[in-house]
C-alpha cells in the first residue's frame, strides 16, 4: 500500500522502493495504464510535480521523494444533479461505492433531460459537500437489481478502474433466489450472450454473442418452496448476464418475468452483495458488502456479510 496524502487540489505519493528507476511516463502508461490522451493532459498542463518542482517525465524517480498530482480541481458535471438519499458503502477522495436501490436506473439515457438516476444522485451528493466533480460510473446494474456500484471521483481513478474492470481485477459477487433445486452445488456457465432479435431489450445465449462467464455456488435451498439461494460472480459483464445464464441453466431468477421467473415478488431477486478491488491510487485492498434494501424479504435468511 502506498503512502499518500491529499493537500488541497494535489495528491501526494511518497515514491516507494518498487518505483525506483521508473519514470513518471512509465508510472502513468505502465503502472496505471492510463490512456495516452489523459497522460498527455497531465504532462502538458503541468499537473505533475516532484518535491514541488516541474520534472522531466523521462527521468527516473528516487524512492522517498514526493510525487504530486493535481487531481482535485472543480469540473463541470456532465449530468443534472438530483436529490436522493443514497446509501454510501465506502468513500474517499478518489472513489465512491453506493448501495443501489431498486427501481432506479444507474445512468440517464439522455443526460440533458433525465435526472432521476443513481449517477445524478451521486452528483448531487458530491455537490452538497462542495465537491464539484464529473463523477464517473465504472460498471452498472439493471434497473431492478440492487447492491454495490463503483464510481470514480476524478479522471485518473476512473481510467485505472476501467482498466482493472477490463482485466477482471474487480470482483463482483451477487446473490440470487432462483426457481427449482440445483443438481450441481457449484459450477461455471460459459455461454456467449447476444441480443434477442425478437425483443428490443432481451438477451439470450447465442453462439454469435459475446463471451460471458458466470460462476455460481449454492448457499441454501428451500425444498418446500422449490427455491435455491445461490451466489454468483462474474468474469465478464454482459447486459443481463446472470439473468440470462441462470434462465438458460433452467433456474430463472424469482420475479424476473423477462427470463421466465414467476412474479411472486415485485422485481427480480438479484442483489450485488459484495465488491472487491484494489484502490486505484493507494492499492489498499477494499471489500464492500451491501445490506439488502428495498424490502426484499426473500433474502431474509441470507447473511450478505458471510458471502
Amino acid at each position: 500500500m502506498l503512502k499518500t496524502v491529499r493537500k488541497g487540489e494535489w495528491f501526494h505519493i511518497i515514491v516507494p522502493k518498487e518505483w525506483e528507476g521508473t519514470t513518471v511516463e512509465e508510472i502513468f502508461r505502465q503502472v496505471w495504464e492510463a490512456p495516452k490522451k489523459l497522460t498527455h493532459h497531465f504532462r502538458t498542463e503541468n499537473k505533475v510535480l516532484v518535491n514541488g518542482s516541474r520534472i522531466n517525465w523521462n527521468l527516473p524517480l528516487t524512492p522517498g521523494t514526493t510525487l504530486q498530482i493535481q487531481l482535485f480541481e472543480d469540473e463541470d458535471p456532465q449530468v443534472i444533479p438530483y436529490y436522493y438519499d443514497i446509501d454510501i458503502l465506502f468513500e474517499d477522495d478518489h472513489v465512491l461505492v453506493i448501495n443501489k436501490p431498486p427501481f432506479m436506473n444507474t445512468h440517464p439515457n439522455n443526460p440533458l433531460k433525465d435526472s432521476n438516476t443513481l449517477i445524478n444522485a451521486a452528483a448531487f451528493y458530491l455537490q452538497s459537500k462542495g465537491e464539484i466533480r464529473n463523477i464517473r460510473q465504472i460498471h452498472r446494474l439493471d434497473q431492478n437489481t440492487t447492491g454495490t456500484i463503483l464510481f470514480a471521483k476524478h479522471a485518473l481513478a476512473g481510467a485505472i478502474l476501467d482498466k482493472m474492470l477490463e482485466k477482471r481485477d474487480i470482483k463482483r459477487t451477487y446473490i440470487a433466489a432462483v426457481h427449482g433445486l440445483l443438481r450441481q452445488k457449484k459450477g461455471t456457465i460459459n455461454k456467449p450472450i447476444g441480443r434477442d432479435r425478437h425483443h428490443p431489450t432481451k438477451r439470450r445465449v447465442s453462439p454469435t454473442g459475446q463471451e460471458a462467464i458466470t460462476h455460481y455456488q449454492l448457499l441454501k435451498d428451500d425444498k418446500n418452496k422449490q427455491l435455491s439461494y445461490m451466489k454468483c460472480w462474474l468474469e465478464t459483464g454482459r447486459t443481463h448476464q446472470i439473468r440470462v445464464h441462470l434462465s438458460h441453466l433452467g433456474h430463472p431468477i424469482v420475479g424476473d418475468t423477462l427470463y421466465g421467473g414467476q412474479p411472486v415478488i415485485l422485481r427480480q431477486a438479484l442483489h450485488a452483495a459484495k465488491l472487491e478491488f484494489s484502490h486505484p491510487m493507494t492499492k489498499e485492498k477494499l471489500v464492500c458488502h451491501a445490506p439488502i434494501i428495498g424490502q426484499l424479504d426473500i433474502f431474509k435468511n441470507i447473511d450478505v456479510y458471510s458471502i
